[in-house]
């Protein structure tokens, strides 16, 4: 490790250096003059160390952030000197030489050690000043150190690593491509990928039996506190000759280990739970469910079929019970004026009080049958609350209803936040009807094998063919999605007409695809955990940019980088395109 500048890192620095002349490079993170003596904290990757010399003078003007090199002898501190909250906290260097390496000439835009604290487009702004504070640093070398256990786990299942191209063709994959205009062909665009999807199924066609790749992507999709814009990084994976179940070991093996090594809560037992999609609809309003909040949604439209007020009259109705809440009379309210604009109808409560009386804003709307009814089917006892939904039926009101769970759960402390809670989200529906277009699309990957193969496809109502597809869902993120891959290419051309292409945009978007078809392809599955949300379930980030070097701002704009930026006419002229206004 020895060389011109360094013969130990800062942050390794021990009693065994006691006596000895070392050499030292980093950043100066703070100079503090007390007087007779100036002290001097040095930063390097490893960590800090503390520099003392008696030559105030040459050395208090100094520039924090300037990076130096030192030399000087390693002393132990006084007993109470010693500072149990540095790795380096029982030595000290005695300063022998010093010399600024690279100066720092303008006014630092912020603290680097308080970086966090600044507004995000001054973080992005100066990167890579942000990137020295520790705690942003080590999000980049956990991502490493993370990413190289991920490395190890696949090639220890017999998965072999293969790099698929970036430039290739536009395709319907469900977000916005990111195109590439053509010098060489007029009028003619590469695309970026939105996923390695193609090739990866080309590979299984070409005998490869398991391929891995951490694999960047790139959608032209609105960034989220989840969501990265422009490009992200995902575990691709894929299998010849497998099917859901064999993908569901490999994917559970994966996540077990990564948040056993590196996270810090319990993780879910191998296997993952299941959970039909109609199902996690239906008990917690969402696809990505939250597990680590206990109650669910039921739906109790039957039992007060026969109420004949307004407020549950051809309404859906359903409820969730917590054990308790002392919020006031006009947080309910607030509630119940938040989510009649969400589109509920009406939101209510009931709770048991102390004479064993259902009370509340719905309580009288009920009759005694029903409290009775209410009070048994819940088991309500003093002082649990009985929450009360009413809506139009369909996925948007359950959608809702997922919401307020999630809300009220928040709020009231009901998460429990010491588990990673990891499901599998199965049989979901093939396609989904677009009110805008008047039209069927996709739900998620078009490759998947749909449920039931031909027949399903010929025989049965769009929105009731099943697909071969499922999501990997922890503490409420979906973490990755895959799918039973469909390599039939008479099932491909069908599925694809339902979703309104003619039979021609397979051949034509999906050439290769569609040909490898032709020669003896193999079933094959695969999924794609996000690797990005993966540290930020991890480091329990709320912003999946903190785990990423450079990434963009929300806008997409890179205020570093000055993108995106205008180019040279010539560079427009060479690759025939013309601005319009």
């Amino acid at each position: 490790m020895a060389n011109k500048y360094r013969d130990v890192y800062c942050g390794e620095v021990t009693k065994e250096y006691v006596g000895k002349e070392i050499k030292l490079s980093g950043w100066i993170e703070n100079v503090r003059n007390l007087g007779s003596l100036v002290f001097i904290t040095l930063r390097d990757e490893k960590g800090v160390v503390q520099l003392i010399s008696n030559d105030v003078e040459k050395y208090s003007s100094l520039n924090r952030e300037s990076t130096a090199t030192v030399t000087g002898v390693v002393e132990l501190r006084s007993d109470d000197m010693i500072n149990k909250n540095m790795k380096t906290g029982e030595i000290e260097v005695h300063i022998k030489t010093l010399e600024v390496l690279g100066d720092v000439f303008k006014t630092l835009p912020f603290e680097v050690k308080n970086s966090k604290s600044s507004s995000e487009e001054t973080r992005l702004k100066y990167r890579y000043l942000d990137l020295r504070n520790k705690e942003v640093h080590d999000n980049i070398l956990f991502r490493t150190k993370v990413i190289d256990h991920i490395r190890e786990i696949m090639k220890g299942m017999d998965f072999t690593e293969i790099q698929t191209p970036i430039l290739t063709a536009s395709s319907p994959e469900g977000a916005r491509d990111f195109i590439v205009p053509s010098r060489k062909f007029k009028g003619r665009f590469y695309a970026l990928p939105q996923a390695p999807q193609i090739f990866k199924q080309l590979l299984m066609c070409s005998g490869f039996n398991k391929y891995f790749q951490i694999a960047p992507c790139f959608r032209d999709e609105d960034a989220r506190s989840d969501r990265l814009y422009g490009d992200f990084y995902q575990l691709d994976m894929e299998m010849s000759f497998a099917t859901q179940e064999d993908v569901f070991e490999v994917g559970q093996k994966v996540y077990y280990e990564i948040f056993k090594k590196f996270g810090t809560k319990e993780v879910s037992k191998i296997p993952f739970r299941r959970i039909p999609y109609k199902e996690s609809m239906e008990r917690y309003g969402s696809d990505k469910p939250d597990l680590r909040i206990k109650f669910e949604i039921e739906n109790i439209t039957e039992l007060l079929s026969n109420n004949e007020s307004p407020v549950f009259k051809d309404k859906e109705i359903k409820c969730f019970k917590i054990d308790k809440c002392d919020k006031s009379n006009s947080w309910y309210k607030k509630l119940d004026e938040e989510y009649k604009n969400l589109g509920v109808s009406a939101l209510g409560f009931v709770k048991l009080n102390e004479e064993k009386e259902l009370v509340g804003s719905f309580a009288k709307l009920l009759s005694d049958e029903e409290k009775e009814q209410l009070i048994e089917k819940f088991n309500i006892k003093e002082n649990n609350v009985l929450f009360i939904i009413c809506g139009t039926k369909g996925e948007k009101f359950s959608k809702i209803c997922g919401n307020l769970r999630l809300k009220i759960a928040n709020e009231l402390d009901l998460v429990d936040k010491s588990k990673y809670e990891f499901c599998i989200i199965v049989d979901f529906p093939m396609y989904e009807w677009n009110e805008e277009e008047n039209k069927y699309d996709f739900t998620h990957n078009p490759f998947s094998m749909p449920n039931g193969g031909m027949e399903a496809l010929k025989n049965q109502k769009p929105d009731e063919i099943l697909a071969c597809q499922y999501d990997f869902v922890c503490n409420g993120l979906e973490m990755a999605s895959g799918g039973e891959r469909n390599y039939n290419p008479i099932l491909l051309k069908k599925a694809f007409s339902i979703a309104g292409y003619d039979e021609s945009v397979v051949e034509s978007k999906f050439p290769s695809l569609y040909q490898a078809f032709q020669y003896g392809a193999p079933p094959h599955a695969g999924m794609a955990p996000g690797i990005d949300r993966i540290l930020m379930t991890l480091k329990d980030e709320e912003n999946i940019r903190e785990m990423v070097a450079f990434p963009l701002a929300a806008n997409g704009s890179d205020a570093l980088m000055g993108c995106p930026n205008e180019v040279f006419e010539h560079q427009l002229r060479e690759t025939h395109i013309k601005i319009r206004d």
